[in-house]
């Protein structure tokens, strides 16, 4: 997947750091965040770019990208309060509490292009699924929510298995029953590590598959062009 991106490299004290956010904005795809389960509702562009997102964070270590969620069209159903994304291997030197003024700092951008290998992807998720159950707890997805924003920060393995679940939400969620009345389709979560005193409670964030308004736009693939009867009686009334 090619991914249009916009680099900056800005400096906080003696550090620098490089931060990468998508060129333009997923205007369809939003997030909310786990409390104790967060929503992330995308369209298929959305789910596709994250997935393309994710695979570029597992393989760029010092990296930090940033995914602007808050300001797209509001989703007319979920829950939460909206927040940003971002996601850091801890090579990144990233903490939370650093956000907002490196956040601040994102002003003057060079524009970034980079393809992603979907081929290795796959490799590394079938490696990734015979070692999980020997995993032990630093891998893990680690989270934090601070400034409107979730954080998270894995390792290569966690955002390759964070890739994958996108893009099987971005291929499959079309296909969803639910998918021709526009409604919100459950695809799949990722759990987070359980946080310090939860009592074993740990945090997940579930992906749903939802096309975008108007939903007469919204074809199953394979469908034929025109909307037949079914197509019909399945939509919203007054949608």
């Amino acid at each position: 997947m090619r991914l249009r991106l916009t680099e900056f490299t800005p400096r906080i004290g003696p550090h620098s750091h490089r931060v990468v956010r998508p060129r333009t904005p997923l205007r369809h795809t939003s997030l909310s965040a786990p409390d104790p389960i967060g929503l992330l509702l995308g369209d298929h562009d959305g789910l596709n770019r994250l997935a393309g997102l994710c695979s570029f964070a597992a393989y760029s270590r010092r990296t930090i990208v940033h995914v602007p969620l808050r300001d797209g069209v509001p989703p007319d159903e979920g829950w939460g309060e909206r927040v940003d994304l971002v996601l850091a291997h801890d090579s990144a030197g990233l903490r939370a509490s650093q956000w907002p003024e490196l956040r601040r700092r994102l002003t003057r951008g060079a524009p970034l292009t980079v393809r992603t290998d979907e081929a290795r992807t796959a490799r590394d998720m079938e490696s990734w699924r015979t070692r999980r159950s020997h995993a032990d707890a630093r891998s893990e997805l680690r989270h934090a929510t601070h400034a409107r924003t979730l954080f998270l920060f894995g390792t290569r393995d966690l955002f390759v298995e964070m890739a994958t679940a996108f893009a099987h939400a971005a291929g499959w969620g079309p296909l969803h029953k639910h998918a021709v009345t526009g409604h919100m389709a459950f695809m799949t979560a990722f759990t987070l590590a359980e946080p310090p005193g939860t009592g074993g409670h740990p945090l997940e964030v579930d992906i749903c598959f939802k096309p975008y308004p108007p939903y007469t736009h919204f074809k199953r693939p394979g469908a034929p062009k025109g909307p037949g009867p079914r197509d019909r009686d399945l939509r919203t009334p007054g949608r």
